[in-house]
Order: structure tokens, then C-alpha cells, then sequence
């Protein structure tokens, strides 16, 4: 859709660039409310095509590292095939989709915060406790074989 040559021209540019801008010489503007629409609708029209070339440029970028990364998935698994070394299964957890906007993520309840720090709190004192209780049993056994009633 776009040249790279074009979308790197796009990228280079600052926020607010356009090339209109640097077209046109700079004129003090006369009571023309049109010509200031004109102008805002292709800043806002560049700042599209911007965010577009943006996006397909990670597009790109992630597509080429996915490649690679099979290709060196696919020479891990000859060198194991030529050495019979067996893969280490690792379990994925299947990756959620990142919402696009990291703002608009699901935010958590209140409730869930709490019960979240209730679990770790109990995970700590449940750990502390059956180390006391051990540590009092050794002490009581200690003492009972020293001490004979009788």
C-alpha cells in the first residue's frame, strides 16, 4: 500500500507535520475560517496515514520475527533429531490478545484485588504456622526424651 520509502518519510516526520506545512511559506491568514479547515482536515487526514503506516510497519516487523523464529525452531529441531536429544515439553498457556489500547484493559473489582492479597496472605501465614507447629513438636519431643516420669 505504502513504499518504504514513503512510510519511513511518514515516521521521520514530527508530531503535527505535514506537507502542506512545509509547502507552503508561512502567510499570516486573513479572516479565512475555510482555509483553516482545509488545513486541519489534511493534519488530521496525515496523522491517519501516519498511524496507518505505523501499524503496518509493527505488522511487518512481528511477521518477520515469527519467520525467524521458526527458522531456528526448525534447526533446533534437526540438531535434536541429529543428536537424539528430546524437546523439553514446555506447557503454553494459550496468550490472550492484548487489547489495543492498554488503558482499556478489563480493570479489576475491588473484591478482586482484596480476595488476590487475602490468598497471599494466607499462603504466608499458613507457611509461618506449619513452620512454628513443626519447630514446637521438635521442642516437645526433645524435652519428653530427656525428661522421664516415672
Amino acid at each position: 500500500m505504502f513504499s518504504t520509502l514513503r512510510v519511513l518519510r511518514i515516521l521521520s516526520r514530527p508530531f503535527g507535520y505535514t506537507a502542506a506545512a512545509s509547502a507552503v511559506a508561512p502567510v499570516a491568514i486573513v479572516g479565512g475560517d475555510n482555509e483553516d479547515s482545509d488545513d486541519k482536515e489534511k493534519e488530521e487526514e496525515a496523522e491517519r496515514e501516519r498511524q496507518e503506516a505505523i501499524r503496518e510497519a509493527e505488522e511487518r516487523r512481528k511477521e518477520k520475527h515469527r519467520k525467524m523464529e521458526e527458522e531456528r525452531e526448525k534447526m533446533r529441531q534437526e540438531i535434536r533429531d541429529k543428536y537424539n536429544i528430546k524437546k523439553k515439553e514446555e506447557i503454553q498457556e494459550p496468550q490472550m490478545e492484548e487489547p489495543a489500547n492498554p488503558l482499556m484493559r478489563k480493570k479489576k473489582t475491588p473484591e478482586e484485588l482484596a480476595r488476590e492479597a487475602e490468598e497471599a496472605e494466607a499462603d504466608d501465614f499458613t507457611k509461618l504456622k506449619n513452620t512454628i507447629e513443626t519447630q514446637v513438636n521438635e521442642l516437645k519431643s526433645q524435652i519428653e526424651s530427656r525428661c522421664s516420669l516415672q
